[in-house]
């Protein structure tokens, strides 16, 4: 059987006809020909997503503060694929004009970006000064977007903690995390709210618990300290081919708990602030954006079943059951023991209910297998999850393999992905925020050959069937966004690998932006016309007034 076969195998046979994925231009055609933009509702939203690590550069630019990555990416570079860093990135930040027009050509409802903690509050809090200039940029961006016809969704924290919390206290290891991201997250209300009208708290609070407290792989860089609990599978963003490495401090049996802990409390904390004092007036929304992967058993044994709920339970129940029961999943209680923290009466009150839509970001799927903890094992994350992962199963892959070691296309997943959080989670609001799939940054072929993507056109296409599939099942599923907009720094990969449908030239010194046919294709799928996209624009001009603030070239 080749991967293929298997990758059929995993996918069923009441999806798509899954054609190959090494870009031949049919696939492109027959993907085409299978979904439809008209498939969907009306009023369903389409966009793209980056972040403002990834995207922006300026690192010491306009009075912005060193964030926790700025700090991890230039003292530790041998962390990061090919010692890169984030300092210029694809410059976004003096670039935003011509990336909004870009976006606006693709014909796409919305633009999900985040907000850079630290250049907007250099020191971390309120008492240590606003930068006036970070707030400028913001705005002008969001007034900018809306005046093309282009709702703005941002992004509160997208892993940039400033530096100088985690140098007093820790960052997200204490609990004086909480007052001060919600210091934060009310100046965004404040300064921005008026604007933008969907709000994500938290991105992927399992990605920056996991890497940075259990893997030490990305910043701060915390881990396990002996070989002993190192278990090695190349996790969502992790880099590739890079295995864990030894950290000299940590605690990935109490440290990845605690950190949730206080994640989870810090976005409750910012929603119980929107309802409160925001929400009535400006009328958004908001919710938090998770990651997971799903998980198929291994083998077809009832261990094996249950180890692929446990991966999800302690992937996204982790940070999901909170929100909707009040405590963590009953798995995690009895594996976890009380080294998972309790939430308070009060604080229940606080987490539970605090959100207005569930994000979900989904890549790939894995195998699972029961792997009981063995006495004497020390304690880890990974541990107490008696599962091991795979991406194999006889020697064959789980799917079609994309740029990264994790990521592995298998589009069924999604579905499988969304039914089960119906299920589990009382069927909440979902946007999809991040969907999408890389390749290898090969540096010998021209831009026009670079260019060619159509393995990403039909990545596209067949998760748009399963995620219609879902929604024809009940499912409410509202929007969806492509991971990436553009070609960017992909955190500790660096620039090794590519998930835009813009492909940036990293080589020419102006980052110039360049259509991948990915980009053409999602052009044609959505079909809109110049005449409804400045119609769009008129509208938006009406009902927020005329844009003023936008810099000046």
């Amino acid at each position: 059987m080749d991967s293929q076969s298997s990758f059929m195998m995993i996918g069923g046979t009441d999806g798509p006809a899954l054609l190959d994925y090494t870009g031949g231009g049919q696939a492109g055609r027959y993907a085409q020909a299978k979904i439809k933009r008209s498939d969907f509702p009306e009023d369903f939203v389409w966009g793209s997503a980056t972040s403002a690590f990834q995207v922006e550069g300026a690192w010491a630019t306009g009075g912005k503060g060193p964030s926790n990555w700025d700090v991890f990416s230039m003292r530790t570079p041998g962390k990061i694929d090919g010692g890169t860093n984030g300092c210029v990135a694809i410059d976004q930040y003096n670039l935003w004009k011509e990336d909004v027009a870009l976006i606006k050509k693709v014909g796409l409802d919305s633009y999900r970006f985040s907000i850079a903690w630290p250049r907007v509050l250099p020191g971390g809090r309120l008492c240590a000064g606003i930068n006036k200039e970070g707030i400028k940029y913001y705005s002008d961006l969001i007034d900018l977007l809306l005046a093309e016809g282009i709702e703005p969704c941002a992004t509160i924290f997208h892993w940039d903690v400033p530096q100088c919390l985690e140098d007093e206290y820790g960052g997200f290891l204490s609990p004086r995390i909480v007052k001060d991201f919600c210091e934060f997250a009310e100046l965004c209300f404040w300064e921005f709210g008026d604007r933008v009208k969907n709000w994500i708290t938290l991105n992927e609070p399992w990605t920056f618990t996991y890497q940075g407290y259990v893997s030490g792989t990305m910043p701060p860089g915390r881990g396990a300290t002996s070989a002993e609990i190192i278990t090695y599978i190349s996790h969502h963003r992790c880099r590739s081919g890079a295995p864990f490495k030894i950290c000299p401090n940590g605690n990935p049996g109490t440290e990845p708990y605690i950190v949730a802990h206080h994640l989870i409390l810090s976005h409750a904390a910012a929603v119980d602030i929107y309802r409160q004092r925001y929400q009535t007036h400006q009328g958004g929304k908001i919710g938090v954006t998770n990651v997971t992967k799903w998980f198929e058993p291994l083998n077809d044994t009832a261990d094996d079943k249950e180890a692929a709920l446990r991966a999800v339970d302690t992937m996204l129940g982790w940070f999901v059951a909170p929100l909707v029961t009040g405590d963590y999943p009953p798995i995690m209680r009895k594996l976890v023991g009380d080294r998972l923290p309790s939430f308070s009466p009060e604080q229940i009150k606080l987490v539970k209910g605090s959100y207005d839509f569930l994000g979900i970001n989904y890549y790939t799927t894995n195998y699972a297998t029961n792997s009981p903890r063995k006495l004497g094992t020390k304690l880890s994350y990974d541990t107490d999850r008696e599962v091991a992962i795979s991406t194999e199963r006889d020697g064959m892959p789980i799917g079609p393999k994309g740029g990264s070691d994790w990521m592995f296309i298998v589009p069924v997943g999604i579905y499988k992905l969304l039914v089960h959080t119906k299920k589990t989670y009382n069927n909440p609001i979902i946007y999809i925020m991040e969907n999408g799939v890389d390749e290898v940054n090969d540096t010998t072929k021209t831009i026009s050959e670079a260019r060619i993507d159509e393995m990403r056109i039909k990545y596209h296409q067949d998760h748009l069937y399963y995620v219609k599939k879902a929604m024809d099942e009940g499912v409410d599923v509202k929007y969806y966004y492509i991971w990436s907009t553009f070609d960017n720094y992909e955190w500790a990969e660096g620039y090794k690998v590519r998930f835009g449908i813009f492909y940036v030239d990293f080589l020419n010194g102006r980052l110039t932006r360049y259509p991948k046919t990915s980009a053409i294709w999602f052009m044609n799928f959505l079909g809109k016309k110049p005449a409804l996209l400045k119609r769009q624009a008129e509208e938006n001009e009406q009902e927020h007034g005329s844009v003023k603030r936008l810099r000046s070239n």
